[in-house]
């Protein structure tokens, strides 16, 4: 059973930072594509980060150059680092992997953390 758990959520001033971490467990997290998804109230769940087993990184547009998301494999943890935090970035995160079960490959979703950016 495959498990994500966020944590590091907050209330943080503009500006501010914070740093999520995401724990997997019962998955081959070495292998497995991480990412980091967001949801602000009202609004569709969009893609935030992801990183490939190999470390290739993605951002979205609105977070590059204040966000960076990394792993390390030895603690099944992916991280987001969040600099530079705006109003606007205030939402739930939710981690994300996918697994290949088979012939098909099926997403887990972590329960999210919430953030809040207000001063």
């Amino acid at each position: 059973q495959v498990r994500l758990v966020e944590s590091g959520g907050g209330l943080v001033q503009p500006g501010g930072s914070l740093r999520l971490s995401c724990a997997a467990s019962g998955t081959f997290f070495s292998i497995n594509p991480m990412g980091w998804y967001r949801q602000a109230p009202g609004k569709e769940r969009e893609l935030v980060a992801t990183i490939t087993s190999s470390g290739s990184i993605n951002y979205a547009d609105s977070v590059k150059g204040r966000f960076a998301i990394s792993r390390d494999n030895a603690k099944n943890t992916v991280y987001l680092q969040m600099n530079s935090l705006k109003p606007e970035d205030t939402a739930v995160y939710y981690c994300h992997t996918k697994q290949r079960v088979l012939t098909v490959f099926v997403d887990y979703w972590g329960q999210g953390t919430h953030v809040t950016v207000s001063s």
